[in-house]
């Protein structure tokens, strides 16, 4: 079992910065490649950042892609996003997950919520214009 804990959400003006941070407690974190979702109203769950095990490989989505940094710290079980140059269409609540097994056939950062096995209980970002 694996137990996620996001921080670090908030209101903040189109144009500035947040950090999130993601906490892990249980199992083995630093085998596990970890993903970062987020969630807009009456909207699907996005996978929109990624990092695999060791840092190694990363992913972004389009959309945040250039503004959104994802990094890791395996001695502290923490994963982060660094988002700049917010934007009001970043609102959404955002969710760290531990990526499941990687099965043949599919990506190591698995963009389906099925992909992911644990999922923290999210942290809401709001960008006002």
């Amino acid at each position: 079992q694996v137990q996620l804990e996001e921080s670090g959400g908030g209101s903040v003006q189109a144009g500035d910065s947040l950090s999130l941070s993601c906490a892990a407690s249980g199992r083995t974190f630093s085998t596990d490649h970890m993903g970062w979702f987020r969630q807009a109203p009456g909207k699907e769950r996005e996978l929109i950042a990624a990092v695999s095990s060791a840092s190694i490989r990363r992913y972004y989505a389009d959309s945040v892609k250039g503004r959104f940094t994802i990094s890791r710290d395996n001695a502290k079980k923490t994963v982060y996003l660094q988002m700049n140059s917010l934007k009001p269409e970043d609102t959404a609540v955002y969710y760290c997950a531990v990526r499941g097994p990687v099965r043949s056939g599919t990506t190591w950062y698995g963009v389906k919520v099925k992909d992911y096995s644990y999922w923290g209980q999210g942290t809401q970002v709001t960008v006002s214009s």
